[in-house]
């Protein structure tokens, strides 16, 4: 979607140390929040979303996509399946 193949780089590599915005940043926050200790998300957490700018729209769609593709890694690692095709 950006059509710039180093920024898509530097934010595989490490998206805090990216050129992106803090909005951005924010909502990469979050998602990793969400991956890692989901159990930990709270309305403020939500708050700090809206506070940077995300409209509750983008949010809920955040949070569905994040949730699915980790129930879909951790269906697939749980059963061994590889999903990248090898």
């Amino acid at each position: 979607m950006t059509k710039n193949d180093q920024l898509v780089a530097e934010i595989v590599r490490d998206y805090r140390a990216a050129a992106i915005s803090e909005k951005e940043r924010a909502l990469l926050d979050f998602a990793v929040k969400m991956t890692r200790e989901p159990w930990a998300s709270t309305e403020a957490d939500i708050t700090e979303l809206r506070d940077a700018g995300w409209s509750d729209s983008v949010i809920l769609d955040l949070t569905q996509v994040v949730a699915y593709f980790n129930f879909v890694n951790r269906l697939a690692s749980s059963l061994g399946v590889n999903l990248e095709g090898s």
